[in-house]
């Protein structure tokens, strides 16, 4: 009995000897074949605006009432419509999470179509292993036509245990195709989560900025093929600080990453660049905005001055702010306040009243506020309080020129802000007036 007892027991530390070296294998095999460079695609933008004249909207994205909802993506579709990307349920992580969408109808100004494009089941009956929860969606549509969709789906745990799931329409998100779980590491093939928006290199492959939280925060970049395979995966940073990357690409040589940190001492967006797309990337340094271990969103204008939106405040996420950097990042000025609610940590029928207003002047399609403010005050409202909440913004620039942003209001909806050129350069000679004043 002895003997056989330790035949099993050798046999089994054989079986693991055995898939560890595979995945080591795997691993090396992947590094020989390590794929051709391939310099940035850099996204078009009409030379001249879409629209000549200033124009500034806003409006609430999601429908739902008292519901956790957070985590917006957009993604421009063929004939200019905007296609949004969410999710939301009755807290973050819980089972009932499901990836919703809608588009926006620049020609009606208006947001239409919501609909549930993926639930933990679906994922998981397609997946062939269990879902625990799902989140942040990001999307990006190929020179084909194919939108492709990127989220977060656990198995075990938080969201360092996370995984990359895609799913692919071929119909503009009209229509989804089944469910594929991306493989970035040979062994385990945990802790990769995503959220800055995807871009094209030259030859067609997607980049797709992800980030780690397993044991060290970091980030990284995944080229992807148009097969959906990873071919490449470049490490950004290294340690406990960094999160969430968002790639900047000035020209096809040139590209700047700005990163969430969250380490101690005083909170500064880190950033790092590339001069040879992206085959070397400079030492991750602290930058000028500050950043209360938030998300933050960008985008390059076509004479390279950068564009971010984040929460350029020392603690909380309760003011937004839209800048501007024409010194490839060095030094930045605000552009416009998009919303601020510092020191507003209110009793609940002073934040109902705030909340209440906040929504009015969102958008003019509500002639009540009242459920948009009970709304917030479910997900915000403590016993020390209520606070505001304007975080995870998503800002992208459109064929045309113009641009639009998402972002998550108080946790219980989703904010949509579109602003041309036009505005923008009003704003910027609203700020240069001051100064001269």
């Amino acid at each position: 009995m002895f003997n056989f007892f330790t035949r099993q027991l050798a046999s089994l530390h054989t079986l693991i000897l055995c898939v560890v070296l595979i995945a080591f294998a795997a691993a090396f095999c992947k590094v020989a074949r390590h794929p051709s460079p391939a310099a940035f695609q850099v996204p078009e933008v009409a030379a001249q605006p879409g629209s000549a004249a200033p124009d500034f909207r806003t409006h609430f994205v999601s429908t739902r009432h008292n519901i956790h909802t957070h985590a917006a993506s957009l993604v421009e579709l063929g004939d200019g419509r905007i296609r949004a990307f969410w999710f939301e349920g009755s807290r973050e992580g819980a089972p009932d999470v499901e990836i919703r969408s809608a588009v926006f109808d620049p020609a009606k100004n208006l947001w239409v179509m919501e609909s549930s494009v993926a639930n933990r089941e679906d994922t998981q009956r397609a997946l062939l292993r269990y879902v625990k929860k799902l989140g942040n969606p990001v999307a990006q549509r190929a020179a084909d036509g194919t939108l492709s969709l990127y989220y977060v789906t656990v198995s075990l745990g938080g969201w360092a245990g996370s995984s990359i799931t895609a799913i692919a329409s071929k119909d503009e998100g009209a229509t989804w195709g089944p469910a594929r779980r991306l493989i970035t590491s040979p062994f385990i093939n945990i802790s990769t989560l995503v959220r800055g928006t995807p871009y094209f290199y030259g030859d067609g492959s997607i980049g797709l900025p992800v980030y780690h939280e397993f044991i060290g925060k970091f980030g990284e970049l995944l080229r992807i093929s148009g097969s959906g395979e990873i071919i490449d995966k470049q490490r950004l940073s290294s340690g406990n600080t960094t999160l969430q990357p968002v790639m900047l690409i000035k020209n096809p040589q040139q590209a700047t990453v700005m990163m969430r940190y969250s380490g101690a001492g005083t909170r500064r967006v880190i950033t790092t660049a590339t001069d040879d797309a992206g085959q070397h990337w400079s030492a991750p340094v602290k930058a000028a905005l500050a950043n209360p271990d938030a998300a933050l969103s960008g985008a390059v204008l076509p004479d390279g001055r950068i564009l971010l939106v984040l929460n350029d405040i020392e603690e909380g996420r309760d003011a937004l702010s839209l800048v501007i950097s024409g010194d490839g990042g060095s030094t930045w000025k605000t552009v416009y306040q998009l919303e601020d609610q510092r020191g507003q940590n209110a009793d609940p029928a002073r934040y109902a009243q705030l909340a209440a207003q906040s929504a009015l002047a969102t958008d003019g399609n509500i002639t009540d506020g009242t459920q948009h403010a009970e709304s917030a005050k479910r997900i915000k409202c403590e016993a020390q309080g209520c606070g505001f909440e304007f975080s995870y913004p998503y800002l992208i620039q459109t064929r045309s020129g113009d641009f639009h942003l998402v972002y998550t209001w108080n946790r219980s909806y989703i904010k949509h802000v579109m602003f041309t050129r036009a505005w923008l350069d009003q704003q910027l000679e609203k700020t240069a007036d001051a100064k001269l004043h």
